[in-house]
């Protein structure tokens, strides 16, 4: 399944940039990205994503993204760094669908029998998200599909998120 939703996501850019006009390539890129904060019970989550978006047309942008990450779960510190891609789609003005491959590098330190431990990993995650879009702003939920408990940076599958693009 995760597979077919990512060779969906990657015919959907490559066909958006197929359509676009390629003589006013640079008139049509948007630098922005996006932040993140999370919070539950004895954790913290925050992120910032520096990316650039290809604007294909009034419905389709896609693009890349940087992507660093602080996170603390009880005694549990994360730090994370990585990419991603992603695809916008507004069915009308105000409203956002989007879909990003997310692949970061976690550097993970944690209490366990009375000292530290360290665990480096990578984690890949697929969100999926709704948001309400005014002009050069998106505020939305966003929803991990691969979300692992066990593995993930995040506090939990669902977080919301802020996108501006100018």
């Amino acid at each position: 399944m995760k597979h077919y939703i990512f060779t969906l996501l990657l015919l959907i850019g490559i066909s958006c940039f197929g359509q676009g006009s390629s003589n006013n390539f640079w008139g049509n890129v948007r630098f922005g990205g996006g932040i993140g904060i999370g919070f539950t019970n004895g954790s913290f989550n925050g992120s910032i994503s520096p990316s650039a978006i290809y604007q294909v047309n009034e419905q389709f942008a896609t693009g890349t993204s940087l992507n660093f990450n602080y996170a603390k779960f009880n005694d549990d510190k994360l730090f994370a760094y990585g990419g991603s891609i992603l695809t916008l789609y507004n069915p009308i003005p105000n409203i956002q669908l989007s879909a990003e491959l997310e692949q970061l590098r976690i550097n993970r330190t944690y209490a366990l029998d009375g000292g530290n431990r360290e665990d480096n990993y990578w984690s890949p995650a697929l969100f999926l998200g709704l948001g309400y879009s005014n002009q050069n702003v998106t505020f939305g939920l966003r929803y991990d599909v691969l979300y692992d408990d066990d593995k993930s940076i995040y506090a939990n599958a669902l977080m919301p998120f802020v996108r501006v693009y100018f």
